[in-house]
């Protein structure tokens, strides 16, 4: 079997999989689109040990450092002096910068993974009804995307270490 056409049946297959486990049994802890952004980091880190590596490392750090801005964010009140939308803008800018220099540390040096779990935290905080309160973003609970989304980041990233493993099982 050809390499594309083995990866495609890889990906398909355990696509199905991680489906029914974010919308069965493992639905609210597990999010697919986490999860599947997580899978093509991988890939596109070129789906090695050291793209494993690097993809959770690094995405978790995004989550953290998003999970930070967010708190931040509960503190700036509504009535705040220039508006409460600039103040959020300048807190996810300082917390971009902090997020980007942290480069300079090797663990961390995959600046797009981490980009990609800091994006992954707001697309859940903001498009996710209840969950940028400061009781969600300080509770041990599931609903804390400092959990939830590092959860969904290191299972996509296995099931895009398994795709590639299942890949090179049929091409032989």
């Amino acid at each position: 079997m050809n390499n594309l056409t083995a990866l495609s049946i890889s990906i398909a297959g355990l696509a199905g999989f991680a489906t029914f486990l974010a919308v069965g049994p493992l639905s609210g802890i597990f999010f697919i689109w986490a999860a599947t952004i997580a899978w093509a980091a991988f890939f596109f880190l070129g789906a090695t040990q050291e793209a494993l590596k690097n993809t959770i490392v690094c995405g978790i750090f995004g989550v953290f450092m998003a999970w930070l801005a967010a708190i931040q964010i509960t503190n700036i009140p509504s009535t705040a002096i220039l508006g409460f939308p600039l103040w959020a803008a300048v807190t996810v800018t300082c917390s971009v910068v902090v997020m980007c220099l942290a480069a300079n540390i090797p663990a961390l040096v995959t600046i797009p993974a981490s980009v990609l779990g800091y994006s992954s935290t707001f697309a859940y905080l903001l498009q996710t009804p209840g969950k940028l309160t400061k009781d969600i973003l300080l509770s041990v609970s599931l609903d804390n995307p400092l959990i939830v989304i590092s959860i969904s980041i290191v299972v996509g990233t296995y099931f895009g270490l398994w795709s590639a493993q299942l890949s090179a099982k049929l091409t032989k």
